[in-house]
């Protein structure tokens, strides 16, 4: 199944006593990577989240939001440390008078100081963290969701394109069928022509050689690997639950029987045909990006 690597999600949860929002945003990434921003009742379940979010993500960079409003009112309150405060301040006056300035304490001098905030510490009660999990569970498959249907119009795209680097392929193995035996022949007439005169040539040899010549144009083997490819590369989308990687590397194996292709053919009409399926090839790659 191809699932695409950029999404969005909502869930919403609530238990009575809480009500928990989660909003996760996905991108393309070459690995699973996760951002969480959350209230500071759930550091000690960070974790857990992230287990969570790996049980049903594969690949991608994830940026996840969580907030709790306890009672109708967000889980952010804060207060302060009285007595941090006055020894901040005691500082600041002993700077002011070592340093002989007359600058005033202004308030956004007192708010530089992290410590004097305190957040409320409270530990999460497993019932509510379950509350927790069904909105960050609620956004995922809302995001999956969506990563399917992206996923979907990608997959009618790849097919597209394969079929066209199919259609290409047959007309090369077309052509490619009386490709050696006509080159043979051309090669023979036109150095039978060049050395007519010459009667010491040794007609076995020269049909060796030309045999040989001829031969090093045979593309059967790179035809048969690059439908071997297209078959694998099909049956990987249509049956494999994270595809992206394994078609990524076949599109590498095609790209190669593709230029194998266009270096030992001696036809031109092969040589377009296999320009034509390169350029299929970086199409796919550049769309393999996407999928997770």
């Amino acid at each position: 199944m191809i699932l695409s690597m950029t999404g969005y999600g909502k869930g919403t949860a609530s238990n009575g006593k809480w009500n928990v929002d989660t909003e996760v945003k996905s991108i393309n990434s070459r690995y699973l990577e996760v951002f969480i921003k959350y209230p500071p009742v759930l550091a000690t379940k960070e974790y857990e989240i992230r287990e969570l979010v790996k049980s049903k993500i594969k690949r991608g960079k994830l940026n996840l939001s969580i907030q709790i409003k306890k009672n109708g009112f967000e889980d952010e309150a804060v207060s302060f440390n009285e007595e941090k405060l006055k020894e901040y301040l005691a500082l600041i006056k002993k700077i002011k008078k070592t340093a002989k300035l007359s600058d005033k304490i202004k308030l956004d001098h007192i708010l530089m100081s992290k410590d004097i905030l305190i957040a409320p510490l409270e530990e999460i009660s497993e019932k509510d963290f379950e509350c927790v999990k069904s909105s960050i569970n609620a956004s995922l498959d809302s995001l999956i969701k969506m990563k399917k249907a992206e996923g979907s119009e990608l997959e009618k795209d790849l097919k597209k394109r394969i079929k066209s680097i199919s259609k290409y392929l047959a007309s090369i193995e077309e052509k490619a069928e009386s490709e050696v035996s006509e080159h043979f022949i051309k090669y023979k007439e036109k150095i039978e022509s060049l050395l007519e005169d010459n009667a010491n040539i040794n007609n076995e040899r020269l049909e060796t050689e030309l045999a040989l010549i001829a031969e090093r144009a045979d593309i059967t083997e790179e035809c048969v690997r690059l439908r071997s490819h297209i078959k694998f590369f099909i049956d990987s989308m249509n049956k494999d639950d994270d595809p992206g990687r394994k078609l990524n590397f076949l599109c590498q194996e095609m790209n190669r029987e593709a230029n194998t292709i266009s270096a030992k053919t001696l036809s031109t009409s092969i040589s377009h045909s296999s320009v034509y399926i390169k350029e299929e090839i970086e199409r796919i790659r550049e769309q393999i990006q996407n999928i997770e």
